[in-house]
């Protein structure tokens, strides 16, 4: 077995009861899309607006199998339910591990699963200290879902694409749009380096609710219900590690 094959199944072993969800396939209410003008967001000073473009973090690849269990082992606390894809987790932490002197803000690691149809909670906000975690609801981008069924089957990096882009993102500095108070991403990953330059941000939106129904789509950014605005951003803000997936 090459190592690879070894550390695939490392991977699959980490948080092996993973409680993931199917597709659920059934009816829902469809909630309508942003209606504003897709937006533009004003540059401001932040201390690190490094791009995947200039230097790519260190990627969890880069470590050996041993390391890797070992790395592992040490977050086995974190999703006690076992609410997030398992190999998606055991990815974003030992990508976390390995580029934490960039990561300003440990407290909180989050994940995206956009593999999971938009009437779940699929954005898991995970406390690094409990282990505990909160899953929310979140929209996804036009440009990934064309016939506005809850799915998204099409991601880019692309400016005009409307679409929501995979890959590792730093939560960065906050200021106030068109929907209030707004969270800037910078994108870590070659599939999510234009991030910062196509707005894709998080904000509240009337069209995300906490409920099980289709939620409205975005121009690309993840938003998220207008109540859960300021505590998520709060939590979030400064240098906080997001993986957006679709497995």
């Amino acid at each position: 077995m090459n190592l690879i094959s070894k550390k695939s199944l490392v991977l699959a072993a980490f948080l092996s009861m993973t409680a993931c969800a199917g597709q659920d396939y059934s009816s829902a209410e469809v909630l309508p899309d942003d209606t504003e003008m897709e937006q533009t967001i004003p540059e401001t000073d932040t201390a690190d607006k490094t791009t995947a473009e200039e230097t790519e973090p260190a990627a969890f690849e880069d470590t050996t199998l041993m390391e890797s269990a070992a790395v592992l082992k040490n977050y086995d606390h974190l999703d006690p339910k076992r609410m997030i894809n398992s190999k998606a987790l055991a990815e974003a932490v030992l990508y976390f591990d390995k580029n934490q002197s960039r990561i300003k803000n440990k407290k909180y690691m989050s994940l995206i699963d956009f593999g999971k149809r938009s009437t779940q909670a699929r954005f898991f906000i995970i406390n690094m200290s409990t282990g505990e975690v909160t899953a929310i609801h979140t929209a996804h981008g036009k440009g990934s879902d064309a016939n506005h069924d809850g799915y998204a089957e099409k991601f880019s990096n692309n400016s005009g694409s409307n679409a929501s882009s995979l890959g590792y993102y730093l939560a960065a500095e906050t200021y106030y749009g068109k929907h209030g108070l707004s969270l800037k991403l910078d994108g870590l990953s070659s599939t999510n380096s234009k991030a910062r330059a196509r707005a894709v941000v998080i904000h509240g939106a009337s069209y995300v609710k906490e409920s099980s129904v289709i939620q409205g789509r975005s121009w690309g950014c993840p938003a998220v219900a207008n109540h859960l605005r300021d505590k998520v951003i709060g939590m979030l803000k400064g240098g906080s590690l997001i993986y957006a997936f679709a497995k």
